[in-house]
């Protein structure tokens, strides 16, 4: 297959070590980086040192006019995806945005707005849906093993403390913006979008542990009609959380994170129900007992082979080529990402932060 040349802006820890990574990578067998795009010189030196026969330049505005360009990725700072994002689709170039989409919905559906209006195609990168561990919890709930879901439980948890500009309200930062995406995602793919969604309550905190006017402390509770409920957590203060998600179900339980998962479930056919007694249970001797059951479980534990970053990434680039040469829907589409910048936006109006740092 024809490779698609890439323009790629920014060279910090998204733009180098997640997408630039891929690039390099022996995964990447549909990518050509043409232009490495960047504001700081020393990054542009060591982009050209990683891609040697790529052009390195400062800004993108630069490149406006080259005709051998199919994709810019946006992987600079977040409070300039929208504004990057909605120059390049204006000039008639196809683009690949960082999450957080915007910080907006309204500005989400701008850019969807912009590409439809000017023929080119707008995706967003939330390789978090097309892991590994994501794929295989969605065929566990296809499957049906864990019968009804009643709560999907999603943990983005650890305890650090943070001083860059990923602390700043100013830089569309924070965990709800920042690790939001994922989880948030995630909750939302998993209910299919309902248009009926709503957060029953959120909780937004800046702890001592960020430097920052960003949230650190992050709570979300979403429901939807007929819809098993999703609860998520972003905490920046919080050691323990063994799983990223857990999916609650009358027959069982699923747990995973990004390495590997847990499940046990029972079989309706192996465990009958008991009938029930409208009193105390008593026992042979008639002393009350309580219930109790000895049932059949089936039990499986395994861990993937690749994460997120890499996977995720690569499965996530081979969607977007086909939606980009064949015109393939995406597993994850622009307006699904608008979804999410819609939770976030919501949850910020419901839990104005004071803003401690400005221009």
């Amino acid at each position: 297959m024809k490779k698609l040349n890439v323009a790629l802006i920014g060279q910090g820890r998204s733009g180098k070590d997640i997408h630039g990574n891929f690039f390099l990578s022996d995964a990447n067998k549909l990518y050509n980086v043409k232009y490495v795009i960047d504001r700081d010189p020393v990054r542009r030196d060591i982009a050209k040192g990683l891609f040697p026969e790529a052009e390195v330049v400062a800004e993108c505005t630069e490149l406006f006019d080259r005709k051998d360009i199919d994709l810019f990725v946006v992987s600079t700072y977040s409070n300039e995806h929208y504004p990057v994002a909605k120059s390049i689709l204006e000039h008639g170039y196809n683009a690949l945005v960082e999450k957080p989409m915007a910080r907006t919905a309204e500005e989400c559906q701008d850019l969807i707005d912009t590409a439809k209006r000017k023929g080119v195609k707008v995706a967003v990168f939330q390789q978090s849906l097309y892991a590994p561990y994501f794929n295989h919890l969605q065929e566990v709930i296809k499957s049906g093993v864990l019968g009804r879901l009643s709560e999907i439980k999603l943990r983005w948890n650890g305890f650090a403390r943070r001083w860059d500009w990923q602390t700043l309200q100013k830089m569309a930062a924070g965990n709800a913006y920042n690790t939001g995406p994922h989880p948030i995602g995630i909750g939302l793919h998993l209910i299919d979008y309902d248009k009926d969604w709503r957060v029953a309550y959120s909780k937004l905190e800046t702890t001592c542990n960020s430097s920052g006017d960003s949230d650190d402390f992050t709570k979300i509770i979403i429901e939807a009609p007929n819809k098993p409920m999703i609860d998520m957590e972003m905490h920046s203060n919080c050691f323990w959380s063994p799983y990223n998600v857990q999916l609650v179900g009358d027959h069982g339980n699923y747990q995973t994170n990004i390495f590997g998962y847990k499940l046990k479930y029972y079989l309706d056919e192996e465990n009958p129900k008991k009938e029930l007694v409208q009193g105390s249970l008593m026992d042979e001797k008639h002393t009350p007992k309580y219930c109790s059951e000895q049932m059949v479980w089936h039990e499986e534990e395994k861990n993937y082979e690749g994460t997120a970053f890499e996977v995720g990434t690569a499965n996530l680039y081979e969607d977007l080529y086909h939606y980009l040469t064949e015109d393939r829907p995406m597993k994850v589409q622009a307006w699904m990402g608008r979804e999410v910048i819609r939770v976030c936006e919501k949850i910020h109006e419901d839990n104005p932060l004071p803003v401690k740092i400005k221009y």
